[in-house]
């Protein structure tokens, strides 16, 4: 969340977006990941409502945050570019920037040993153009780089968003590259 905070924060001032609608909207922007509640994509929304209630302010702005918070995952957008408001914009480009380098990489291999996936199964071929990511029967953590990761960068919304991305893209492409040439052993062959 933290990671986020900061990206978003920083992308808001280079986009002249409203930083306190932003700000409040990446803190609380995985506060009930869909994946973790059985799908359900209105339980983020929810719980920022109540949280933000609690402090006692006003309905537009309870309404921009929750609007964000329930739009901003990949698994609610997949490949569409759908959120309306800059502020929204901003802070998907946040979380999505999160999901593309060098921090993606670890988390990829950290969620893929807790769902007991293999590394890499060069059997089993990455489904390309999925709508959104699903993880298919005998999916190992590799495939996610194909069937998500490297399509991220083509999916920011604001200029700064794409630029901050595509450097990461390059190191995520920079990544699989060696990770090939190490399982392969190519670089043996020198």
């Amino acid at each position: 969340m933290l990671r986020v905070w900061r990206a978003a924060t920083y992308i808001a001032k280079q986009e002249r977006a409203d930083l306190f609608i932003v700000q409040l909207a990446a803190l609380l922007h995985d506060i009930a990941d869909a994946k973790f509640h059985g799908g359900d994509h209105s339980v983020g929304p929810q719980k920022a409502r109540e949280i933000l209630r609690a402090y006692k302010l006003p309905s537009a702005i309870i309404d921009r945050v929750a609007y964000i918070v329930g739009n901003v995952s990949f698994s609610k957008s997949g490949r569409k570019k759908n959120m309306k408001t800059l502020e929204g914009k901003v802070v998907q480009d946040a979380d999505r920037l999160d999901a593309v380098g060098a921090i993606c990489i670890a988390r990829i291999f950290t969620y893929g040993g807790w769902k007991n996936r293999p590394i890499y199964d060069p059997r089993v071929k990455p489904f390309k153009n999925m709508p959104i990511p699903l993880a298919h029967k005998g999916a190992s953590s590799l495939h996610h780089f194909y069937e998500k990761i490297l399509n991220v960068k083509d999916l920011m919304n604001t200029k700064t968003g794409k630029r901050l991305a595509k450097n990461r893209h390059a190191f995520t492409l920079a990544y699989l590259k060696q990770f090939f040439i190490e399982w392969d052993g190519t670089d043996f062959k020198k």
